[in-house]
């Protein structure tokens, strides 16, 4: 999804001066032909949260027998992709030669690194029967000094992922360690990506990373008695023990880890070096990248 939305400060923002919440991100929802998308970040506001570089929202939408999503091959460097889906599917495919469909649970990891170029197709039968797409995106920087390493793609099914129940509140680890317990997913810089659907009334103390940032996919909670809608990201401050409540039944990812430097975005490519991310747009404008094997026959342009 990622190459559909070009990175933008269409987020509207409000200073929190609770206790736990410094700013709350609202983004603009923008169809694109079927399903919308919001994207949390980048903002004007909020460039980064950790390692967290980008966070789209697709969906929910439905689609017809035979509509579909078909995001054509496109490259990205210096970064790392996770795709998670809520429901739908995507075919990844990528030039390493990775093919993976990604079901609901799963986590897809692409590192893209010195480069590497993929796309994003509803899979044939899917598109037949008709389905509903709804998931996330979302772009990792990589630490500087990983951010050449090659690329590589990495699948985790929904049955590796650690799930527990804290104070009855559902959580799933997706990335990094909470609760007691640790995610298989790869990482590099130290990051934390979690979910958890709480019912109407349940409570649930955050984990504690360096930056912090609390989505809510669906519902709404507070904090503090700080109300945060569905839909927004929450931009929460260094305070130790945050408390989120559920007003209505609500499901929400706590995305955080680690501060990095300053990182550079122009169209899918990110980068601690501005001439780097120049020298991409330049191999992909001169057809440089490896191509998709079995869907070598499209590409998305750059944007001039």
């Amino acid at each position: 999804m990622s190459d559909l939305l070009k990175a933008s400060d269409d987020t509207t923002s409000k200073d929190q001066p609770c206790d736990g919440v410094a700013l709350t991100l609202t983004p603009k929802s923008k169809d694109l032909g079927g399903f919308s998308v919001r994207r949390a970040l980048p903002s004007a506001q909020q460039r980064k949260i950790g390692p967290w570089i980008f966070f789209d929202h697709a969906g929910p939408a439905t689609f017809e027998p035979g509509d579909g999503v078909d995001v054509r091959p496109h490259p990205h460097i210096n970064l790392a992709t996770v795709t998670y889906m809520f429901e739908g599917q995507f075919l990844h495919q990528d030039s390493i030669g990775s093919v993976q469909v990604i079901k609901p649970g799963d986590i897809n990891l692409m590192v893209a690194g010195r480069g590497i170029v993929h796309s994003e197709r509803t899979p044939d039968d899917l598109r037949a029967s008709g389905h509903t797409l709804h998931a996330l995106q979302l772009w990792l920087a990589l630490p500087e000094e990983d951010e050449e390493i090659s690329p590589a793609f990495y699948h985790y099914p929904a049955e590796d992922l650690p799930t527990t129940e804290v104070n009855g509140v559902t959580v799933r680890v997706m990335i990094g360690a909470a609760y007691g317990l640790t995610s298989p997913v790869k990482t590099f810089a130290e990051t934390l990506y979690i979910e958890a659907d709480l019912k109407a009334g349940q409570s649930l103390e955050l984990p504690v990373a360096e930056e912090r940032g609390l989505y809510v996919a669906k519902g709404q909670v507070t904090t503090a008695g700080t109300a945060i809608d569905e839909f927004t990201l929450a931009v929460l401050n260094d305070k130790p023990a945050i408390v989120i409540e559920a007003r209505i039944d609500s499901r929400v990812a706590l995305v955080g880890g680690e501060a990095l430097s300053e990182r550079f975005i122009e169209w899918n490519f990110v980068s601690s070096r501005k001439e780097r991310i120049e020298q991409a747009k330049a191999d992909w404008k001169a057809g440089r990248f490896d191509k998709v094997p079995g869907d070598d026959e499209e590409f998305i342009p750059l944007p001039e």
